[in-house]
């Protein structure tokens, strides 16, 4: 966040000035700033923000920057921000979670339909059938992507929005 240049934009146009000083850090000029319940960790310019403006740079995170400055306006206008395209659903967070366990499990040596036994419950599947159960293919998958998290798949999780195989 830096200062509007004066000729620049309208001044009848302006937004308020946000209160800078909430920030959670004060020596810094990297702050988190609370807007709207949401929380934006912004660089201050040490020369001062008033009017407010921001810079973005024309970089590969261009279009993650452009969504979150445009979620921040709407704080700070006293709109809603919107959902933070970065959040992973729920069903997501819930196939990763059984991801890790399917991992530890396969590290702990146990065979597939141990782990699927301890992820989905105890099944009636017999030795021959379990050979083609979804079960069986959806276990493999998921000790699959938890060994691909492993070994650093973990960090297309912070790629946002989320673009991983992960």
């Amino acid at each position: 966040m830096t200062a509007l240049p004066a000729d620049l934009a309208d001044p009848r146009f302006q937004i308020p000035s946000p209160p800078l000083e909430a920030g959670l850090t004060t020596d810094d000029p990297e702050r988190v700033f609370v807007c709207g319940g949401t929380r934006f960790r912004l660089h201050i310019d040490p020369a001062g923000a008033d009017p407010p403006a921001l810079l973005l740079p024309l970089d590969r995170f261009f279009d993650i920057r452009a969504m979150n400055a445009l979620r921040l306006w709407r704080g700070l206008s006293g709109r809603p921000c919107g959902r933070d395209p970065a959040a992973l659903s729920k069903a997501r967070r819930d196939r990763l979670i059984l991801a890790l366990r399917a991992l530890d499990g396969r590290l702990d040596k146990a065979s597939y339909r141990d782990i699927a036994s301890a992820l989905f419950g105890p099944t009636e599947v017999s030795r021959r059938d379990w050979q083609t159960h979804d079960l069986r293919d959806r276990t493999i998958r998921l000790a699959r992507t938890g060994f691909d998290l492993m070994r650093g798949g973990y960090r297309n999780l912070l790629r946002h929005p989320y673009r991983g195989t992960v």
